[in-house]
């Protein structure tokens, strides 16, 4: 097997990359040693980081902890006594520990529990809100309100992306969830850091990004067409102090260019091999997961997989429909697992999996579960972190997050240190403040990394 290094240079100069354009031909000042006009080339980590990249695949609406890998035998002792929000509800699945480390997971993943081993589950995690819209800018932007940048435009903005011929933060979510285009924003950060948004319902990959193919110009033409327009647009700025507009038009111009055939190459799923199609399952979010892959195999930074649109795991009628959205991301997940690491990109790929919050251990009617912000999961995989390990938990009957509890920005911080990035440091000077993405808060749970 080639080692990663080899085999991202590979997959980064063919087709359509450097070794087609050549270096010569990228202009100068995208290669100054400063980065001042190249904002996405990669830049040097804080401190040597565990991994190089993010997969984010997010369950918008909010999975329940108690259904899925914090099993409470105390709630069919408790069931149908006062709690708050409800009666005591018991989960419909049965648990079973799994792997050497006998990691308990639900019923319904039983793929992903053949990767129990591998999977480090944090089930101590508790945020400040249960309303869908502040979670969910929580989660994303480590801020309930609107907007602050998010998390994959703080990571690109202080690392980077290996690839110059695809975005650096590509979102992949089928339509609009809640709050939408905010979760993957840039703020007040340059425009450049702001996440490319794919409709992953149905990907063509000659249309996957709009106008993606200039059907009237070569390609040498367009080059030079682009070089005499990106010389007006410099002159330009250069009289205009601090424009993040334009300095965000001349990047996307740029990034435009380059993207034309590579994009296409990525998003074109069609060139796997059967077996790995197989591996991956049918569905939109297993075409998601499979495009991560191949995305952060090319050097892209970070990709969030939105599992649907809305709020698909917002079981408030029905807990049984976790049933549904679990096993239609199932096989996926662990597909996504399993192809990293056989290819030997696992240890510097992060995985994360959660929602915005998880669910109440009382029931919402009769078969429902409600939002629930004091006591949820996320697990991680990969990236630097312990495998086979739980950490953190909640009281006996789920309500509480008591032990190693970690809140959202100590996810945020222990992330960018797995990148490298130490929280603190990473900031953006902004009307009279340095702002970062824990604000004043977080801490690195250090206890998680490998």
């Amino acid at each position: 097997m080639q080692s990663l290094f080899s085999r991202r240079e590979m997959l980064m100069r063919s087709g359509t990359g450097f070794g087609m354009l050549g270096l010569s031909s990228v202009l100068a000042s995208e290669l100054r040693a400063d980065g001042s006009s190249a904002p996405m080339i990669p830049k040097q980590s804080h401190f040597p980081a565990r991994a190089k990249n993010i997969i984010f695949l997010f369950m918008n609406g909010g999975p329940s902890h108690v259904d899925t890998f914090d099993p409470k035998p105390e709630l069919k002792k408790q069931e149908g006594k006062p709690g708050k929000g409800g009666n005591y509800m018991p989960s419909p699945y049965s648990f079973k520990r799994y792997g050497e480390s006998g990691i308990p997971i639900s019923e319904i993943y039983p793929h992903l529990s053949e990767c129990a081993d591998e999977l480090c589950i944090l089930n101590g995690m508790h945020t400040s809100t249960p309303n869908h819209e502040p979670g969910l800018l929580m989660m994303n932007s480590g801020a309930q309100q609107p907007v602050r940048p998010c998390l994959g435009s703080w990571v690109t903005y202080g690392l980077g992306t290996e690839n110059q011929n695809l975005p650096g933060f590509v979102v992949l979510c089928p339509g609009k969830p809640v709050v939408g285009p905010a979760l993957w924003g840039n703020s007040f950060l340059p425009g450049i850091f702001q996440g490319t948004h794919i409709n992953n319902s149905k990907i063509d990959p000659k249309n996957v990004i709009g106008h993606i193919r200039n059907q009237n110009l070569s390609t040498g033409s367009q080059r030079q067409l682009l070089d005499l327009l990106q010389h007006i647009n410099r002159q330009h700025l250069e009289q205009r102090e601090q424009d993040a507009q334009l300095e965000a038009r001349i990047q996307s111009l740029e990034i435009a260019y380059r993207m034309q055939s590579e994009a296409q190459v990525a998003f074109d799923v069609s060139n796997e091999t059967d077996t790995t199609q197989k591996l991956y399952g049918p569905g939109q979010f297993a075409n998601g997961c499979l495009i991560a892959r191949r995305l952060v195999e090319r050097g892209v930074r970070m990709v969030q997989v939105y599992y649907g649109s809305g709020q698909p795991w917002d079981a408030h009628g029905d807990i049984m429909d976790h049933k549904r959205d679990a096993l239609q991301s199932d096989q996926a997940i662990a597909a996504l697992i399993k192809d990293l690491k056989q290819r030997g990109l696992l240890n510097e790929t992060l995985i994360v999996w959660g929602g915005e919050f998880g669910r109440t251990p009382t029931a919402q009617g009769s078969k429902g579960r409600n939002h629930h912000n004091t006591g949820f999961t996320t697990w991680l995989c990969g990236g630097g972190v312990k495998r086979g390990y739980v950490h953190g938990a909640t009281d006996e009957l789920g309500v509480n997050a008591v032990e190693n509890r970690t809140d959202v920005h100590d996810l945020h911080a222990t992330m960018l240190h797995l990148l490298g990035l130490d929280h603190e440091l990473l900031t953006y000077r902004y009307s009279g403040r340095d702002f970062r993405l824990t604000d004043v808060h977080g801490n690195v749970a250090h206890e998680i990394i490998a």
